[in-house]
């Protein structure tokens, strides 16, 4: 575990890659999201965010209680699951949570290792391992809670030859269809956990996954007028899979994530941050699909290229897109942030473009906060 000075407003340790790793993780195979409306998720995810739709279980496949669209764009997979039947447990989630992550699934070499350590180590085991089998093939599987009703997934799946899982159907395309090109794979997924709880959870990843502290943002670092929040980055030792943890802190008035535990009723998946090679042109496109960001002052722009000189996009496709840039000892980063992407203020998408910098965007924090906490005064949040 790092060390951290309560004096400093950051600490930053690069995590060593460890030759005894009982716990190797291939990265983040999928994500898997709860939600009202399958079908209409799929049709906003896949016209607005260039996604493609790659495989579906439902009841033409024979599934009678739930319904699965898995799309793709890049290393990017994720998951819309809907409730066909009012007492099935997707429907209690979504009534309770809205929209939202339920499970994050890890490529391992080994299911039942990864499944045994962890459980050794301390976690909560919800499904021991399992087989999943079709013509394709079989994929093994295990389940282990982490924060709130959240799910971790151990998934092995070197002996199938399918897009997803045994069992769904696979979708075909014509090229003209294929939309994506946008996103190419899942950079981190931020945790947002309750007032207290957030080095408990640190700890749970650091012991069962053997994580490093990558990251730790202060209050202090992590704050305006009004609010603030504090924040840890754990990380596997290769960098594949990288998890900040966030909590509040106490302020004058409710921070983000307090909004976020409110509405969320509970802890869980606040963002899930998506990479892309080109953040100009896919901020473009998508807001051209209807895609909505935050928006920070235009003064922001104005100290740019003194703070980041190295820079070599446009300031002013930056200006014009509302996209944030910032820099650390490795490169520099763009990123920029989706409003809600449901009813209640709590899951949304950061779209990143990493040019070297292993950082979050610290010198960023203090804009965007501003400009959540501008949203939330509009919804009578703040």
């Amino acid at each position: 575990m790092s060390t951290f000075s309560p004096d400093a407003q950051t600490s930053t340790v690069t995590p060593p890659v460890r030759a005894d790793d009982q716990m190797p993780l291939h990265g983040i195979d999928h994500v898997e999201l709860w939600v009202g409306n399958a079908k209409q998720a799929a049709y906003f995810f896949t016209r607005a965010y260039g996604f493609t739709e790659v495989a579906y279980a439902g009841l033409e496949t024979g599934v009678r209680d739930r319904v699965s669209h898995v799309l793709q764009q890049g290393r990017v997979r994720l998951v819309l699951s809907g409730a066909l039947q009012s007492d099935h447990p997707i429907a209690a989630h979504q009534h309770k949570h809205g929209d939202g992550v339920k499970v994050i699934a890890l490529g391992v070499p080994d299911v039942d290792h990864a499944y045994k350590v962890a459980l050794e180590r301390g976690a909560k085991g919800l499904a021991e391992p399992y087989e999943l089998t079709d013509e394709r093939g079989t994929v093994r599987l295990a389940d282990i809670a982490t924060y709130g009703e959240t799910v971790h997934r151990f998934v092995d799946r070197s002996k199938f030859t399918g897009e997803f899982l045994p069992g769904y159907q696979r979708i075909e395309h014509s090229d003209e269809v294929k939309t994506g090109g946008m996103l190419v794979a899942i950079d981190h997924i931020v945790g947002n956990v309750e007032l207290g709880a957030m080095q408990q959870w640190v700890e749970y990843y650091e012991q069962v996954f053997g994580m490093t502290e990558m990251i730790h943002f202060s209050d202090e670092a992590i704050s305006t007028e009004y609010s603030a929040l504090m924040s840890k980055v754990v990380t596997s030792g290769d960098g594949r899979v990288k998890f900040p943890i966030n909590e509040p802190a106490e302020g004058k008035r409710k921070s983000q994530i307090d909004e976020y535990l409110d509405f969320y009723e509970g802890a869980g998946a606040q963002h899930i941050a998506l990479a892309t090679r080109d953040i100009v042109d896919t901020v473009t496109k998508l807001q051209e699909h209807g895609v909505q960001f935050l928006t920070v002052p235009d003064t922001y722009y104005d100290e740019v290229p003194d703070r980041v000189p190295e820079m070599k996009e446009d300031l002013a496709d930056l200006r014009r897109l509302g996209i944030l840039v910032d820099h650390d000892d490795e490169g520099y980063l763009l990123q920029i942030f989706t409003k809600p992407l449901g009813d209640r203020p709590t899951i949304f998408f950061e779209i990143i473009e990493r040019h070297g910098a292993r950082g979050f965007g610290e010198g960023n924090f203090k804009a965007l906060f501003e400009a959540i906490e501008r949203e939330q005064d509009k919804r009578g949040n703040l």
